[in-house]
């Protein structure tokens, strides 16, 4: 896939979109709580991107339900677009799961994933994503990632 520059924006202006649990969760390392969060159970196909620089991170292709109470995913889109570091807090031992373009916290990484896949699980918390539906990737100007999902076609023709 083709790269694109993706900047992080003013951080004033961005934090005035953002709502006090967005903020808590990429800036603080907070996590929102389990089954109540936007992303859990939501099934459509699309792309979850970073809310500071709007870069693929996940694909719901990769997606799948953990019983955890957070979107689980087996891989992100691209690895170079997230970045992991040991992460001691709270009394354990766990890998933090990090944007590279925006140093936003997502959530952890954990060996339990399904085996078949690489097995491992991302745990993301939702508040720390935007999720772009497959219907309105071109729209958005992420047209290049399109192509993950041959079934559709934006043109309603033939594919």
């Amino acid at each position: 896939m083709k790269r694109r520059e993706y900047i992080t924006r003013d951080s004033d202006e961005i934090l005035k979109e953002l709502t006090p649990l967005q903020i808590e969760v990429t800036r603080h390392n907070g996590t929102e709580m389990p089954y109540r969060n936007a992303y859990d159970q939501n099934e459509a196909p699309g792309i979850y991107v970073d809310l500071y620089t709007g870069e693929p991170l996940f694909s719901s292709l990769d997606k799948y339900d953990a019983g955890c109470g957070w979107p689980s995913f087996t891989k992100p889109l691209e690895k170079r677009a997230v970045k992991e570091k040991n992460d001691y807090s709270h009394g354990m031992i766990r890998v933090e799961v990090r944007s590279s373009g925006s140093d936003a916290h997502l959530g952890h990484v954990f060996p339990d994933g399904p085996e078949e896949a690489g097995g491992l699980r991302y745990c993301i918390n939702s508040a720390a994503l935007h999720f772009i539906p497959v219907e309105k990737m071109a729209e958005e100007g992420y047209e290049d990632y399109l192509d993950l999902f041959p079934g559709y076609d934006p043109k309603g023709t033939a594919r």
